[in-house]
């Protein structure tokens, strides 16, 4: 299963999306600093998920998000 995720700074309230087909282990990446673009934001919160049954939806969805349109 794979799955886009987006994830809230509780020290300065940005967000941060990304996609995973390993949920679990890349929240704990995120969660133990092993990610350099959220290591300076932590502690972070997981606060919207969604599940694909194939990688290409998923990655395409992720990078809507990231467009100028998905953030909005």
């Amino acid at each position: 299963m794979h799955s886009v995720y987006f994830l809230l700074s509780k020290q300065d309230g940005s967000v941060y999306v990304g996609y995973s087909s390993t949920l679990k282990e890349r929240l704990n990446e995120h969660h133990k600093g092993r990610v350099p673009a959220t290591r300076d934001k932590r502690p972070l919160e997981l606060i919207y998920c969604e599940l694909y049954k194939n990688r290409i939806d998923a990655m395409r969805r992720e990078r809507y998000f990231k467009s100028g349109w998905g953030r909005n």
